[in-house]
């Protein structure tokens, strides 16, 4: 069905931008007088995208309505929202590619053009969740966990390229010699190849200079890991309009978002309005740092926006934080985020937006902003909102965005109210609730031992740790006896001895993403290593150090700023561009260290400038980890340890003997902002957006097809054509009857996305095994389900494969059911199996709240393949239903106040039920058993858009009939 042209209802909104313009925009500002006025800036983005898209079927008149009277209706009424884009990382990236791809076959098949198949709204899909540390400045391994293209398959690595010879800096008579590092470098030959994609600069004269080894072999194993994957990506680039894929080795997907993707305002076919985003990666919100609209969402979502349709959202509630006084010029940003971050965790923000305002908020950059929009996970918000202002606009000028573009842009958010400015005659908005936070009181902190929410003041710090040894086991505390917190256990490495107590710094990794993308902390740690270096410091040789940049940018300020060799002298090199330490991709620590830590039970310590240190996360011999801001993260690997007060007891000594305190290497607010000035300036941005356009050396020479149908390689365990559209008509076919159906799984309360969708490695002995080993891998070769997810055939054998799963049939956890025919019992996935030969569908009886937990698309992509047809549930999470709609399977409910066992079920009867040809939202059905027992439950459709898609067998085949 053909929808009414977008925006229709409104076109009288639609004004010119000014007398000499031919740009256009909904002035939403005139919509509903003074009830506009006091919208928070957040909401009034939401009615902008709700007015522009109102075609009076995905998006009514009676939802632009609500959204205009969010005062009264907020937390009260489900509102649609059209994202203005999407972001993608590979993981989730690949599954909604692969359908795309299929959904052409498909078209094709039904006598369409599959040409006409592309996403409908720009899509931006980064390969950044690849990259695992093979090599690291102690390590230098073989890949232990090949990926996405098997290496054996691969062909042989080709050698690295080493260029030994010395590049002379062209005379300059005040060089120290040679622009080679090694005299700077921990080790000979630091600094041995270069790749063409990220510059690295002498830091005496600024002339290019080798980037390390250990990125180069990490990304030639990345490449050879995933060239599968990496294939199908540049043909998905090549084949569709509005997708663009970033390559491997760029950067992380929330730091390219900011740096080279966004907006702020869009501008098609001359038509103005605010840019947005959804994606599949919690730290999207980075971007409202920049006044952009955007959070991270399921696969599904994702996919559902790229295929035309809009987010389903309860109209939130917005909580106003008032930001006033000013920071202390030795808190960094991180202090101000974990300062943050705690009182909106003290206050309660889970689940609602949070807008900033008050004369502090002009007093943070950019990149403090983004910083703090960026840990909205770790306090519950869905978002954290800073609306444009002069600060934002005079970022967006040093980053590369012309005169004229910022004009406009200036222009146009005034014209619609969506500029704030401290002197605002109108007054602020209007919110749910207030609260108040003074800059002044938050003082320098790290965050752990074992939750990010647990801040410790660095002043604190050795006191804290020595009482969370004498804690009982929880939630902070070790438990260790106290006649046993000062042991320590000698270890001999590198020809050396050193000893190792409760405390002792194992991993050390400066990581430049999320928390830390602001150029201060990252240039702070680079001033303090050169001081330290200079003061003859150094770091324990032991400690896994690690220096993993956002993007290239990172890579190019602290090069020519001169203090990427201290780092490096201190052990802190970099290591590639990706997530890594933060998602447990550091390499192993050396047996000694390993055997010190057994030996003694000690409570050894990570510290990190990353974002999550749970327990084990890092390491599983790692018991303590803390996140910190880069400067300390250098502080405390020189340390060597947390147990220590900086106040009072030196890093270490200098040659002569003079100890060495952190107060004498920090440097100064002054010293970090005037080389931030000097070095972070309009050319990184432009050398990044260049390094995106020109993709690196293996990315460009890599081959991938052009063809318009993607040419799927059937011994391929990576790639595969999903089944979705085997069965698909040109015309969607009348509600067909689920006759004698048997139960596949009968589940209690509380089954989660995690207990369905598959997860994690690929256990030996699971179906997934089996399939995989049918097809030559060994388990070595398996890797993950995340790694696989575009190959169906192993994703379906894994759904349900949770070890924890109870099924009352088998009446132990175990991924395990019963093929009642023939009585036996059988992984879920044979069993369905034998089920889908005899043509017999299937169900799933479930208790409260199924499918709670992370949305995950293949939690109903996969039970769909299974061949399920309905679920039967007391109560369901609303995401999760509302994916099942999207794939085909029909959610029934039971009547308030029953259940199976109410109703006296054993799960081992067949069930039937026919729809009716008119269905409803709400309607009640009945269901027949074969014992005779009949019963009426709910047809949880809660309205017409999802009874049509229901009735085109999901959202995929909806699509694929409108292109066809």
């Amino acid at each position: 069905m053909d929808a009414p042209k977008a925006g229709y209802a409104f076109e009288y909104l639609i004004e010119t931008l000014n007398d000499s313009s031919h740009k256009k925009f909904f002035d939403v500002s005139k919509l509903g007088g003074t009830k506009y006025d006091v919208l928070p800036y957040s909401i009034r983005v939401l009615l902008e995208a709700a007015v522009r898209n109102c075609d009076g079927f995905l998006m009514k008149k009676e939802d632009v309505m609500n959204i205009l009277d969010w005062k009264t209706k907020q937390s009260n009424v489900e509102v649609p929202f059209f994202p203005a884009r999407v972001l993608l990382q590979d993981f989730t990236g690949i599954p909604a590619m692969v359908d795309f791809a299929a959904m052409r076959e498909a078209v094709k098949t039904l006598g369409g053009d599959p040409k006409k198949v592309h996403p409908a709204c720009p899509t931006d899909l980064t390969v950044d969740h690849s990259l695992q540390i093979d090599f690291s400045k102690c390590a230098i391994q073989n890949a232990p966990n090949p990926g996405g293209g098997d290496l054996q398959k691969a062909g042989k690595l080709s050698p690295l390229k080493v260029q030994p010879k010395k590049l002379p800096c062209r005379g300059q008579t005040t060089c120290r010699g040679s622009c080679d590092s090694g005299e700077l470098g921990r080790n000979s030959g630091t600094f041995s190849s270069q790749i063409e994609n990220t510059p690295i600069l002498c830091p005496f004269h600024l002339q290019p200079v080798p980037e390390p080894e250990t990125v180069l072999k990490n990304q030639e194993v990345e490449f050879g890991r995933n060239r599968e994957r990496l294939q199908f990506f540049k043909w998905s680039s090549r084949v569709f309009k509005n997708v663009a894929v970033i390559p491997p080795g760029t950067g992380m997907a929330h730091q390219v978002n900011l740096e080279y993707l966004s907006r702020v305002v869009f501008e098609e076919k001359d038509l103005l309005f605010p840019d947005s985003v959804v994606g599949t990666d919690s730290h999207i919100t980075m971007v409202n740092g920049l006044g952009i609209l955007g959070w991270g969402v399921g696969g599904i979502e994702t996919e559902a926006v790229m295929l035309g349709l809009p987010v389903s959202l309860t109209l939130p509630e917005v909580v106003g934080c008032e930001l006033t006084g000013s920071s202390n010029p030795f808190v960094t940003s991180i202090d101000v985020v974990l300062g943050i971050t705690k009182h909106l965790r003290q206050v309660g923000v889970a689940g609602k937006f949070v807008e900033f305002f008050g004369s502090g908020v002009s007093q943070l950059s950019i990149v403090d902003r983004t910083t703090i929009a960026n840990m909205c996970p770790e306090y519950g918000a869905i978002l954290s909102f800073f609306p444009v202002d002069n600060v934002t606009l005079k970022h967006l000028e040093h980053t590369g965005f012309s005169k004229a573009k910022l004009e406009s842009m200036e222009t146009y958010l005034k014209a619609v109210k969506l500029f704030r400015n401290d002197q605002n005659s109108s007054g602020e908005p209007e919110y749910s609730q207030v609260i108040q936070i003074n800059l002044n009181s938050i003082v320098p902190s790290v965050s752990g031992p074992k939750r990010p929410q647990d801040r410790v003041a660095v002043t604190d710090m050795k006191s804290d740790f020595q009482a969370c040894l004498n804690e009982k086991v929880g939630f902070k505390g070790f438990q260790i006896a106290a006649e046993k917190q000062r042991d320590i256990v000698s270890i001999h490495y590198e020809g050396s001895e050193y000893k190792l107590s409760h405390g002792s710094v194992v991993i050390a990794a400066v990581i430049s993403c999320t928390n830390n993308c602001n150029p201060s902390v990252m240039l702070a740690a680079g001033l303090l290593a050169k001081k330290a270096v200079e003061a003859g410091l150094h770091v324990k040789p032991y400690i896994r150090t690690s220096l993993s940049p956002g993007s290239g940018m990172v890579t190019h300020y602290l090069s020519s700023s001169g203090v990427l060799p201290y780092l490096s002298k201190l052990g802190f090199e970099i290591v590639g561009y990706g997530c890594s330490t933060c998602v447990g991709n550091t390499a192993p620590l050396s047996e000694a260290v390993l055997n010190a830590v057994k030996q003694g039970d000690l409570v050894t310590c990570g510290i990190l400038s990353g974002n999550k240190n749970f327990e084990g996360r890092l390491c599983d011999c790692v018991r303590a980890n803390y996140l910190a801001s880069p400067p300390l993260v250098v502080a405390y690997a020189i340390a060597g340890t947390v147990n220590i007060d900086f106040q009072t007891e030196p890093l270490g000594t200098d040659p002569t003997g003079k100890n060495i305190y952190l107060h004498d290497i920090w440097p100064s607010r002054e010293e970090v902002h005037r080389v931030e000035e000097e070095h972070v300036i309009l050319s990184m941005f432009k050398a990044l957006k260049d390094k995106i356009e020109m993709g690196n050396k293996r990315w460009n020479s890599l081959e991938a097809p052009d063809s318009v149908l993607f040419p799927w390689d059937l011994k391929s365990t990576y790639i595969r054509c999903p089944s979705f559209f085997d069965k698909l008509t040109k015309e969607p076919v009348a509600l067909q009857a689920i006759e004698n159906a048997h139960v596949l799984l009968y589940l209690g309360d509380s089954v989660t996305t995690d207990h369905i969708s598959p997860a994690g490695s690929i256990a030996r002995n699971s179906a997934a095994a089996k399939y995989l080993t049918n097809r030559g891998l060994t388990p070595r070769e398996f890797n993950s389900y995340g790694a696989r997810r575009g190959n169906d055939a192993v994703m379906t054998r894994g759904t349900f494969a949770n070890i924890k799963l109870f099924n009352k049939f088998i009446g132990k956890p175990a991924p395990k059911t019963i093929h009642f025919p023939s009585g036996q019992t059988l992984d879920v996935f044979e069993a369905a199996e034998l089920y889908q030969k005899e043509g017999i569908p299937l169900i799933i009886l479930a208790g409260k709240k199924y499918g709670s937990g992370n949305s995950r698309d293949w939690a109903a992509k996969g039970p769909y393949l299974l061949g399920v047809k309905a679920v039967l549930a007391e109560s369901y999470e609303k995401i999760h239903k509302d994916h099942l709609i999207g794939i085909g399977i029909a959610p029934l409910q039971f009547l308030p106040g029953e259940n199976a066992d109410s109703l006296g079920l054993s799960g081992r009867e067949t069930f039937s039920l026919t729809f009716p040809e008119e269905l409803s939202p709400g309607i009640t059905l009945n269901i027949q058993t074969s014992t005779g027992k009949v019963f009426s439950v709910i047809a949880s459709f809660e309205d017409d858009v999802e009874i049509t898609l229901y009735k085109h067998g999901g959202l995929l085949n909806f699509v694929a009939r409108k292109f066809s």
